[in-house]
């Protein structure tokens, strides 16, 4: 067995998303062979990668099919997350994505898919933090059980200390319920609320980060336009009920990052409260807000539709306890959130390995003007030479 006999048998092994071959892709790397032993890492393009087993299988039965039957493969797994950003030296330099979770309006679990998106893909193996941008309404300190705690102010060598963002089930938060007593109401006109969005940006010690969560406030307002003309968000995860109360508002909330001002990428949408189904019946589903009503929308609109979450007493009991359903014993509805997710990291990767491709071929068009122009010039001159001396032979 060889390094190039490695490779070669690698080379059939596809990314079941980017749809080309590991080696073309650059993720195989560190092969070592010693004897029937054999060795490499695969840099996959999130740690929260959902075909991770899959590409795992898929590469021992390509050695061993093509190579050696007698190869004992061990695959390691690295990753690389994959980011569009090019401005890293602006806010948030050491966060990769920014995910902004919305909706049209409120009562829709927005919240409750941000707290569990978050846990979700930290528990595939990323690092992520949660920003509770919903300044009138913030649920984060009781759905991650951290109500009375504070956020305490940290020297990380800049000119003033920064605010520690709390740590829960290995997610760094932030919320106004953090700083502000609970009881106390947040009257504040629509600039208070966008500075404290400000502030959650520039003064919060969020470190590196792969996915930053921003659980939004509902609607389309101030606070919207403030994060997304602050940071550069990644994309925006739209979240709705199927009852058509609430598919009319996630229309609104599409059509706002469609706007000139935003431009900002829809990963998909996500349908909340899809249907029940009572412990003692498992194989019942009914359909309390009406069927597939988000699966539509996401149709009508050409976005990508990231599942369906049921309506589960669970959640709303975890939720309220601190410990959300992601942390539960609920198998089922960690399945459905976990789906959700894999399908929420799959839409990023492949909306940036195509940005990188078409930057790429951006960069080689750039690099082709000049020279397209060179030759054209170059040309130019041979072909008036040609034409100046045709017309002395035609006058002698």
């Amino acid at each position: 067995m060889t390094t190039e006999k490695i490779l070669a048998a690698l080379s059939n092994v596809q990314e079941p998303d980017l749809g080309k071959d590991l080696v073309t892709l650059n993720m195989v790397k560190d092969i070592k062979v010693e004897g029937n032993n054999v060795s490499f890492t695969v840099v996959l393009t999130t740690p929260a990668c959902p075909m991770k087993d899959m590409i795992r299988n898929a590469c021992v039965n390509a050695v061993k099919l093509l190579v050696s039957k007698d190869a004992v493969v061990e695959v390691n797994f690295t990753s690389n997350t994959t980011t569009k950003r090019t401005d890293e030296g602006k806010m948030l330099p050491k966060v990769k994505n920014i995910i902004a979770v919305v909706s049209g309006k409120g009562g829709v679990g927005k919240s409750t898919v941000s707290a569990n998106l978050a846990l979700a893909l930290a528990q595939g193996g990323a690092k992520v933090g949660l920003m509770d941008a919903d300044i009138y309404g913030p649920s984060v300190p009781i759905m991650f059980g951290v109500r009375g705690q504070r956020p305490m102010m940290v020297d990380v060598g800049q000119e003033q200390p920064m605010i520690a963002p709390l740590e829960q089930y290995g997610i760094k938060l932030i919320s106004i319920g953090l700083l502000v007593d609970e009881k106390n109401a947040v009257v504040w006109r629509g600039p208070m609320a966008s500075s404290a969005i400000r502030q959650f940006v520039t003064d919060v010690f969020w470190d590196e980060l792969d996915y930053l969560v921003v659980d939004m406030p509902p609607g389309t307002g101030d606070i919207h336009l403030t994060l997304m003309q602050t940071v550069p968000v990644t994309g925006a995860v739209i979240v709705t009920t199927p009852q058509d109360v609430a598919l009319i508002d996630a229309k609104k909330a599409i059509a706002m990052f469609g706007q000139a001002q935003l431009n900002v990428p829809v990963i998909g949408l996500v349908e909340n409260m899809s249907y029940f189904t009572p412990a003692e019946l498992p194989e019942n589903k009914y359909y309390i807000f009406g069927k597939d009503g988000g699966k539509r929308l996401a149709d009508e609109y050409d976005i990508p539709f990231l599942g369906q979450i049921p309506i589960v007493q669970g959640i709303r009991e975890g939720g309220d306890a601190g410990v959300p359903v992601m942390m539960g014993s609920d198998e089922i509805t960690k399945a459905a959130f976990r789906s959700f997710a894999a399908f929420v990291v799959r839409s990023i990767s492949m909306r940036e390995c195509e940005y990188r491709g078409g930057r790429r071929l951006r960069q080689l068009c750039r690099l082709l003007v000049p020279l397209k122009l060179f030759f054209y010039h170059r040309g130019h001159r041979v072909l008036h030479r040609v034409h100046s001396q045709a017309a002395k032979a035609a006058l002698f």
